[in-house]
């Protein structure tokens, strides 16, 4: 214990304002993020945005995937012209971003504010990395790094369950709380952030812009490199829907209210403070279990696969976590759900961590850091595609509105609210939203939507195996 405090002292004042500013960071993005699906689909009636799926797929996929590209040409920015200073500019866009997406209700104009706030991120993304790295050595960086990935976790759990308490009274005070969490990293990064030791870039931007280009074509020009991060596009498409489809296929088909109700005969007092006034417990709680799992076991699961070989690792890794996805849609039970988010988890921090291991163990030794900063693009194509997935794909097979207007094709041409469709339906046929579930679950078969990700899953574990056995020889010690 002496020797683990005597390594915390050696972390610097930078290093922990760092990691502060990661902690509200992340519990800005992900208390928002993790609502962003319900948030834009669900009815208008409820103060959500009343978007179809596809909307919803294109909003998320394609502004996502712009994100995780851009930390390629920011870091260069960040480069230029002092971590401080472009942290000062990240956090006034986060911050009026966020308050602006409160705002605004047409889908050009929530695109382009996510937009918006996806340049903030991607300016803030690779300077606290990088900050993390300088200010830690080969004595505390393992340490360092842990905190690091707590602290994400750590805001990827509470920032959700902040935000569905605010969204029980309005969807605007989680755009406000998302916009505060910002403003209180701007007050940080002024008082506490130090600059940390780092090489000044004597280059002009467009000149360090023209470099990192040029340094990609290297990277992507190594065919078997490409052809790993490609494959991994598969893993990272899968992973994605358990944002993008998961809320809405909770939402629509999974029933709560068992779970409030069993929490409420062990311990009351939990069940009403997780739980709403009507019984049940809110998608956006359930959904952040994945970060709560990653916070309680990430060092037990990396103990275990510790001794595996990163591509091993990864092979059981994406197919566990796409079993675990597609277990979630299987049924309507929501404690098989959260046994399936268990599962989902485990394979997460099973393959996740591997790809950067992986990654610096095939790259030469004088370009490893050119190789490392690739890591975002497969993450980047994972979120464009996994977008359209949860548009189209989610809105033919499981979209429960969607089937209604298939079984009363006469309701399709009337300009109707989801819930009015609802009543309709139920009016028809004379039964109650139980019993509608029950007929739409059995005659159209949600959870097919499981097969096209289990598929998804599969194809990329073969491509994985039959890769890892073509470059064996060539990457044997990892």
């Amino acid at each position: 214990m002496s020797g683990f405090l005597k390594t915390v002292k050696t972390l610097p004042k930078t290093f922990w304002a760092a990691n502060t500013l990661e902690l509200f960071e992340r519990w800005a993005y992900y208390g928002l993020f993790n609502l962003l699906a319900i948030y834009l689909t669900n009815s208008t009636i409820t103060g959500a945005l009343g978007f179809s799926q596809v909307e919803k797929g294109m909003i998320m996929g394609i502004v996502n995937a712009i994100l995780y590209f851009l930390p390629i040409i920011t870091g260069s920015i960040a480069d230029k012209f002092g971590y401080k200073k472009v942290l000062i500019i990240a956090f006034v866009i986060l911050s009026s971003g966020y308050y602006v997406m409160g705002l605004v209700t047409s889908f050009a104009a929530v695109f382009l504010a996510f937009l918006y706030v996806a340049v903030g991120a991607a300016l803030f993304k690779p300077i606290i990395s990088a900050t993390i790295a300088k200010t830690t050595n080969e004595s505390n960086a393992s340490l360092g790094f842990g905190i690091f990935y707590m602290m994400i976790n750590i805001g990827g759990l509470i920032g959700p369950f902040t935000a569905s308490y605010l969204r029980e009274i309005s969807w605007n005070y989680m755009f406000l709380m998302s916009s505060g969490a910002i403003l209180l990293n701007l007050l940080i990064v002024i008082l506490f952030f130090k600059e940390p030791v780092r090489v000044q870039n004597t280059e002009s931007l467009a000149k360090s812009l023209g470099t990192v280009f040029r340094n990609i074509f290297m990277v992507l020009k190594d065919f078997k490199f490409v052809s790993f991060l490609l494959i991994i596009v598969g893993a990272w498409t899968v992973y994605w829907q358990y944002f993008y489809s998961l809320p809405v296929f909770i939402e629509q088909w999974v029933d709560t209210a068992p779970m409030y109700n069993a929490l409420y005969s062990v311990w009351p007092g939990f069940a009403k403070a997780i739980g709403t006034a009507d019984g049940l417990i809110l998608t956006e709680k359930i959904i952040a279990m994945d970060a709560f799992f990653i916070v309680a076991f990430q060092v037990m699961v990396s103990y275990v696969v510790m001794k595996l070989k990163p591509l091993s690792s990864m092979t059981i890794g994406i197919l566990i976590n796409s079993l675990g996805l597609v277990l979630m849609v299987l049924t309507r039970n929501p404690f098989f759900v959260l046994t399936s988010i268990i599962i989902f988890s485990i394979g997460e921090m099973t393959f996740s961590p591997k790809i950067l291991e992986y990654i610096g163990g095939i790259a030469p030794k004088d370009k490893a850091a050119l190789y490392m900063g690739t890591q975002f693009l497969p993450i980047a194509l994972g979120n464009f595609f996994g977008g359209f997935i949860s548009g189209g794909v989610y809105l033919n097979l499981s979209d429960k509105f969607e089937m209604i207007k298939k079984m009363f094709p006469e309701l399709s041409s009337l300009n109707l609210t989801n819930e009015q469709l609802t009543e309709k339906a139920i009016l028809l046929l004379n039964t109650d939203s139980k019993g509608l579930n029950e007929l739409l679950w059995n005659t159209y078969h949600p959870y097919m939507f499981g097969a096209v990700l289990l598929g998804l899953g599969i194809v990329t574990v073969i491509l994985l195996f039959l890769y890892d056995r073509k470059y064996k020889k060539e990457v044997i010690n990892i």
